[in-house]
C-alpha cells in the first residue's frame, strides 16, 4: 500500500491529486493543438469543481496561472485570448503574512481583554462607578475561571487575589466587593424587588376588591 506522504507533494491542495496527474499526463502530447484542446477541458473541469470562484476578479486568469504552475512551468499551448501567464520567479514570491499580536497574558484563562479593563479601573476616580466596574471585572473573572476549570471550586477571595496580581496592587478593591452574575447590578435587583411588592400588592387589593363585592352581595339578598 502506498500512503499520500510517499506520493509526489501537492502544489495546490485545493485541486487535489488528480488534477496534479492529469495536467502531468497532459504535457506528454506532442500536437500543440491537440495539447490546448485538452488544457482547455481542464480549465473547465477545475471551474466545476469551485463554481463559488467564477465571480472573482481575473478568475480566468488565476486558474490558468494555477495550470501554468501545476505544469511546472512547461505549458506550451495556445493561451486563451487575454490571459497573461506570469513569470515563473513571481510565483515564489508569498504575500506578506501579518505579525500575530503577542501579549503578555500571566493568566492566559482570563483573556487578554481583562487587562485593558483593569487598566480602566486603575485610572478612575474612586467613588461608586469604580466599585461598580470592579465588582464587573471581578464577575467576568468569576465566570471565565469556572468555564476554563468546572472541577475547581472558585470563590471571590481567589478573585481577589488574582486582581490584585493583575493590577500589581493598584487597584484598590472594595471591602464590600461582590462577585456575581455581572448582568445584574444592585439597581436592578432593587428595582426587581419594587416590582415584585407592587404586584403583590395589587393582586391583594383584586382580592380584598372580590370578597367585599361578594360580601355586599350576600347583605343585600339578606335585606331583601
Amino acid at each position: 500500500m502506498e500512503y499520500n506522504s510517499q506520493k509526489e507533494k501537492l502544489v495546490i491542495p485545493e485541486y487535489g491529486r488528480n488534477i496534479q496527474n492529469i495536467i502531468k499526463e497532459g504535457r506528454k502530447i506532442e500536437d500543440k493543438g491537440m495539447r490546448s484542446a485538452y488544457m482547455f477541458k481542464v480549465a473547465d473541469l477545475i471551474m466545476q469543481m469551485h463554481p463559488h470562484n467564477k465571480n472573482l476578479d481575473d478568475y480566468v486568469q488565476k486558474i490558468w496561472n494555477h495550470i501554468y504552475l501545476l505544469s511546472e512551468f512547461d505549458l506550451d499551448i495556445n493561451l486563451p485570448e487575454g490571459v497573461h501567464l506570469k513569470a515563473p520567479e513571481d510565483f515564489e514570491k508569498k504575500e506578506a503574512y501579518l505579525d500575530y499580536p503577542v501579549k503578555n497574558i500571566k493568566f492566559k484563562h482570563y483573556g487578554a481583554n481583562i487587562m485593558n479593563l483593569i487598566q480602566k479601573a486603575v485610572k478612575m476616580e474612586e467613588g461608586p462607578a469604580k466599585n461598580e466596574f470592579i465588582n464587573i471585572i471581578g464577575s467576568y473573572m468569576k465566570l471565565a475561571y469556572k468555564t476554563w476549570n468546572k472541577e475547581h471550586y472558585v470563590n471571590d477571595e481567589l478573585i481577589l487575589a488574582d486582581l490584585e496580581k493583575l493590577s500589581e496592587g493598584k487597584l484598590s478593591i472594595p471591602d464590600d466587593a461582590f462577585f456575581d452574575n455581572p448582568k445584574v447590578s444592585f439597581n436592578d435587583n432593587s428595582k426587581r424587588r419594587k416590582r415584585n411588592n407592587q404586584n403583590r400588592s395589587g393582586k391583594n387589593n383584586r382580592s380584598n376588591g372580590g370578597d367585599y363585592r361578594k360580601s355586599n352581595n350576600r347583605s343585600y339578598k339578606r335585606k331583601r
